[in-house]
């Protein structure tokens, strides 16, 4: 094999795994860096029902049989980039695998990305040659960093593996859990960069802003309260959002970077937050809730599931997806498919018709799951189970979310978007927020732990680079202690994310309000960039650096985790 001996720290811009430090000995050179953007040394594609195609290469250009993969170098926004393009007009594609070879030091560790949220799993480790790490990782020695992934919008779900003898790339082509049949066009599947420093945490940001040069960023901080995690969709009136938005009011501060009011699920008829989205629908007036929320000086918002419905819509329509035992949809439940044009038309209608009803915030949900039948994609090979297809064979799964995502975007206007449950790699760009993490807890401070400070510790580098980071709400219930609650409080509200509050104003304390109003304070305005000063040791980083100044977080307690949190 030739390895390219251009430098990471000369040119700053070259991929990106170590070679050859010895272990604990001294920081290995730039000269003996293994180049990842460059053509891969192997390439292998794995069609639908066949045997894997070894490709040969000539040039920049790998062929078997009908297949061919072209892995051309190039200069993108100023940055050395490595393009995958693939065409296949007979055969239907599953996967294809790229690697580069060369001698990795056993000293390293490394972190990678999650498909969607994270699910308090993200952590740095040593080598695992079977850990999938979707979109991007790094690799650290502790003295130097290097990072590669693929830029946001890839038309493929992408992940990295590595081990001591290289680096591999797959790319998942498949239309759900079929291969893609893309016939006689030329599929621009994925752009390769990279990045190195120093240190971890600035070289993962660095990267991050390489990956996604243009995100789509709201004027200012986003920030309020959403009513989820004390009533969890249960018996939610007119009256008793009115009552959030209220105390919401109250406790923000007066400038004119106005707080959000999100109502969450619950706010319609139909179970499960299943549409349509109608009048006919809600429980009560949302057009007018909207108004009554703006007249009280806070900006609407609402959550919604755009793609369940319990409306007799064409069977053509619907989604016939390979659902595991237990998650099925029975009659009248309908998941659209989004590659049917006129089911995703349908979908924008009743989008556009609750912008119109006047909520500046749209929280869409679930898709994910709906899509691809995982509650939270795991961090497995393959997203989604084998068996199934979208109506449109010809584009990928990433394609047809990538489409779905756009159409979200269209449907609500100027609103700003949080996606919760979404590809954040394929958002980037069009949400201006995004859920970096599972679900917090108004019922158990375990789960809030485990999913919202991994999460933020972990997925922090994407904020501004690809959208608002979300790290979930705070929880102000009698179920979790007010020392724990406050904690959480005070990094999410100093970490610059997005920060929403979940508090009963029938059960706030003047304590908890003092509390609150503080955070809210906090989180109208720009913060200084946090860090998570640990987090190569933990996975929950208890140091950070916030506003300039160091401090330190007890997660644990006295107690310690409970293993049988729900």
């Amino acid at each position: 094999m030739k390895t390219s001996r251009r430098t990471f720290l000369g040119y700053g811009a070259t991929a990106a795994v170590i070679a050859g430090s010895p272990r604990g000995g001294k920081t290995v050179s730039p000269s003996a860096f293994v180049d990842i953007v460059r053509p891969p040394d192997l390439a292998t594609a794995y069609p639908e029902g066949g045997v894997a195609l070894h490709l040969r290469r000539t040039g920049e250009r790998w062929r078997a049989q009908d297949v061919e993969i072209v892995t051309e170098t190039k200069n993108l926004e100023g940055w050395p980039a490595l393009s995958v393009a693939i065409s296949s007009p007979q055969t239907a594609l599953r996967h294809v695998h790229l690697r580069w070879a060369g001698s990795l030091p056993e000293n390293l560790r490394f972190l990678g990305d999650h498909w969607e949220r994270s699910y308090g799993d993200l952590e740095w480790r040593g080598f695992a040659g079977e850990r999938i790490m979707p979109w991007y990782f790094l690799a650290s020695d502790g003295r130097s960093t290097y990072g590669c992934g693929v830029k946001t919008g890839a038309s493929a779900f992408c992940f990295w593996q590595t081990d001591a003898a290289g680096v591999s790339l797959w790319l998942d082509l498949r239309n759900g859990g079929s291969g893609v049949q893309l016939g006689e066009r030329q599929l621009a599947a994925a752009v390769v960069v990279s990045d190195s420093g120093r240190m971890p945490f600035d070289t993962a940001r660095s990267l991050c802003r390489k990956l996604c040069p243009r995100p789509r960023l709201p004027e200012k901080p986003v920030y309020g309260s959403n009513n989820w995690y004390y009533l969890y969709g249960e018996n939610m009136t007119n009256e008793i959002v009115l009552r959030d938005v209220e105390q919401l009011a109250e406790l923000s501060p007066s400038d004119d970077n106005r707080p959000f009011m999100v109502i969450d699920m619950g706010w319609g008829k139909a179970t499960d937050g299943a549409g349509p989205w109608t009048e006919e629908n809600s429980r009560f007036d949302m057009p007018g809730t909207a108004a009554e929320i703006r007249k009280r000086g806070v900006r609407p918002g609402v959550w919604v599931r755009p793609l369940l419905t319990v409306e007799a819509l064409p069977q053509a329509w619907q989604l016939n997806v390979n659902r595991a035992p237990g998650n099925e949809f029975k009659p009248p439940f309908m998941v659209l498919d989004p590659s049917v044009p006129d089911a995703l038309g349908h979908m924008q209608e009743g989008l556009r018709r609750v912008a119109g009803w006047g909520f500046e915030l749209i929280k869409q949900d679930f898709s994910s799951f709906d899509l691809l039948d995982r509650a939270g994609i795991p961090l497995m090979a393959e997203p989604s189970l084998d068996g199934w297809h979208f109506a449109d064979r010809s584009k990928t799964t990433a394609e047809i979310i990538s489409h779905y995502y756009r159409a979200v975007r269209e449907a609500v206007g100027d609103a700003i978007i949080i996606g919760c449950n979404t590809v954040g790699h394929l958002g980037a760009g069009i949400f201006e927020v995004q859920r970096i993490g599972d679900d917090t807890s108004g019922r158990d401070w375990n789960r809030t732990r485990k999913m919202g400070v991994n999460a933020l510790g972990f997925r922090l580098p994407q904020h501004r680079a690809f959208f608002l980071a979300d790290p979930d709400c705070v929880p102000f219930t009698k179920a979790v202690p007010l020392s724990m609650t406050r904690q959480w409080l005070d990094l999410v509200s100093k970490s610059g994310t997005t920060l929403f509050i979940s508090a009963d104003p029938t059960t706030a304390t003047t304590e908890e309000k003092q509390l609150l109003k503080a955070a809210l304070a906090d989180a109208a305005r720009v913060q200084p960039e946090a860090e998570p000063l640990d987090w190569m040791d933990t996975m929950t980083p208890k140091r950070w650096r916030l506003g300039g100044k160091i401090q330190a977080f007890d997660w644990f307690g006295g107690e310690g985790a409970n293993p049988f949190a729900q």
